[in-house]
């Protein structure tokens, strides 16, 4: 069994050029091979002082101001990888068609001599989850009932990040309306694991990490709702961020549960992602949720010490549906941090237990109320009918998957008369112990840690519902959405599998909008 805290074989280190020679294969749900094959686009690559890839962003931004490569040519780099890649993931539900055109516009500005002037992500190709609204793209939540919808509004966070220069470079796969572990509960789609084709990438936010890791894009929005960040992160072998809930303003994401709902950040370095969430924070007066705490520096590749750091490992999540390979990495983590100065030891969660079955039923419960709006009238498909109650249950029998129709019902029944106070105010109770378990763990540790997923990805159409790995998966994710916590994933290791291992994410999670924190940890722990 392999656990490294090397990549055998990074996406990150490929060949810099595409060459003619690269041929796409034809796609199959079913192939055991990866993306390997394909090289990344011809960017060059910055080295950290201690080997590691430094951030992409920074990387483009030097390489514009320099001359050494225009923004067209990056932008026409990438969307040639993402032709030769796109056949066998399907990462992307729609690409944008005005990629070239932003582009041009920022090497008009360099030629101008703006160049200076640009925004942080100028030239920064990004993929947007498709529950996401964009004003100039379909935003569909990976739903039928919402196929062909296109909002007349960006969300709050592309708008910032298409002001700071950014570019979309299309929009990600996901489980339909963000319901789902594995991006096969899509309406449209199957996305893919670049590691193994025949694995799935995790989700709801799969089409992002599957994009991040395949340099399809640079970095990519996504949503957290119970982990849909962080386990794709950690099963595309990706950095995810799940920031602080009301870091990034939710005005414009497609509400799920909206006291749970986040947008979030993947990205291949921990710099990446740091510079990109400082990009779309800050206050925005079209969400009441949102605060007006900023991130407090994008100076993310200083080292500080981290002699004396307290860590604690969360005790409850390396009980028996932990698989072997993953708690070995997970120990070689705890190895190096200890190796580095951290202090680190275990801590108990006593509350962590009831965080899965309190989750399902307030997320199912806002949800229900979420999406009664798509009844075919207001919003969505719909089907014909001489009777207005038969309208709307005939649009959202055709236009809703059975996840979605599933959780409605759950969420319904959890609301109605006779059982609001057996379910939803004991969820809610229930909540409140968790944070304060949460807080007490963190009065005494800088961070706390656990593994991003009980287990490497698995393969497609794997049963994964109410298996052990399943609940634990859970747990391990939807605490600290209940909390409302930032938590970041790294990976910290490879266990075999595939044609050159499968990659396991390491989970670090520390108070409310100490994002930096984690960040000099991460990028001192990891060759992210």
């Amino acid at each position: 069994m392999l656990s490294t805290l090397h990549s055998p074989r990074s996406l990150s280190r490929f060949p810099l050029h595409l060459t003619s020679s690269v041929k796409p294969r034809a796609a199959s749900a079913s192939s055991a091979s990866s993306l390997s094959d394909y090289p990344p686009p011809p960017l060059p690559v910055a080295q950290s002082p201690g080997g590691a890839p430094a951030s992409q962003i920074l990387t483009i931004r030097r390489s514009l101001l320099s001359g050494s490569v225009t923004a067209t040519q990056l932008a026409e780099s990438y969307l040639s990888r993402l032709r030769l890649t796109e056949p066998q993931l399907n990462s992307f539900i729609h690409v944008s068609d005005s990629v070239l055109k932003s582009a041009q516009e920022i090497d008009d500005k360099i030629a101008k001599g703006g160049g200076e002037a640009l925004g942080p992500l100028a030239g920064v190709m990004v993929g947007v989850k498709d529950n996401i609204c964009t004003a100039d793209m379909p935003s569909t939540g990976g739903s039928r009932i919402l196929e062909n919808y296109r909002p007349p509004f960006d969300a709050t966070a592309v708008k910032r990040l298409k002001e700071k220069g950014g570019i979309v470079v299309g929009k990600t796969n996901l489980d339909e309306f963000g319901m789902g572990s594995t991006t096969e509960g899509s309406g449209f789609q199957v996305t893919a694991n670049p590691w193994d084709l025949g694995r799935v990438p995790g989700g709801s936010s799969g089409g992002s990490a599957s994009a991040v890791s395949a340099r399809q894009c640079v970095v990519s929005l996504g949503s957290d709702t119970g982990g849909s960040v962080r386990q794709p992160a950690s099963f595309c072998g990706v950095v995810g961020l799940k920031p602080t809930y009301g870091r990034v303003s939710r005005f414009g994401l497609m509400a799920y549960a909206s006291s749970l709902d986040v947008i979030g950040c993947l990205g291949t370095s921990v710099a990446d992602v740091g510079i990109f969430l400082n990009a779309i924070s800050g206050h925005d007066k079209f969400d009441a949720t949102n605060f007006e705490s900023l991130f407090a520096s994008i100076n993310l590749l200083e080292s500080k010490p981290l002699s004396g750091l307290k860590v604690g490992l969360i005790r409850e999540t390396l009980d028996d549906g932990v698989d072997s390979g993953v708690k070995s990495a997970i120990n070689a983590a705890v190895l190096h941090m200890q190796e580095l100065g951290c202090i680190v030891n275990e801590v108990s969660l006593p509350s962590f237990s009831l965080g899965l079955p309190a989750y399902y039923i307030l997320a199912s419960s806002e949800s229900s109320s979420n999406l009664s709006r798509y009844d075919g009238v207001r919003y969505g498909k719909q089907t014909v009918s001489d009777e207005l109650n038969a309208l709307y249950a005939g649009s959202r029998a055709s236009g809703f998957g059975p996840e979605v129709k599933m959780r409605i019902l759950m969420g319904t029944y959890a609301l109605s008369a006779g059982y609001y106070d057996a379910y939803y105010k004991r969820a809610q109770q229930v909540r409140t112990l968790i944070r304060e378990s949460f807080k007490t763990a963190l009065d005494t540790n800088d961070i706390l840690i656990s593994p991003a997923a009980p287990s490497v990805a698995y393969k497609m159409e794997t049963e994964i519902l109410f298996h052990v790995s399943w609940v634990f998966s859970s747990l391990v994710q939807v605490n600290v959405n209940l909390a409302g916590l930032p938590a970041l994933v790294v990976p910290c290791g490879f266990v075999e599998g595939g044609s050159s291992g499968l990659p396991v994410g390491l989970q670090m999670i520390g108070a409310a909008f100490h994002e930096v924190l984690h960040s000099n940890i991460s990028s001192q722990f990891c060759y992210c």
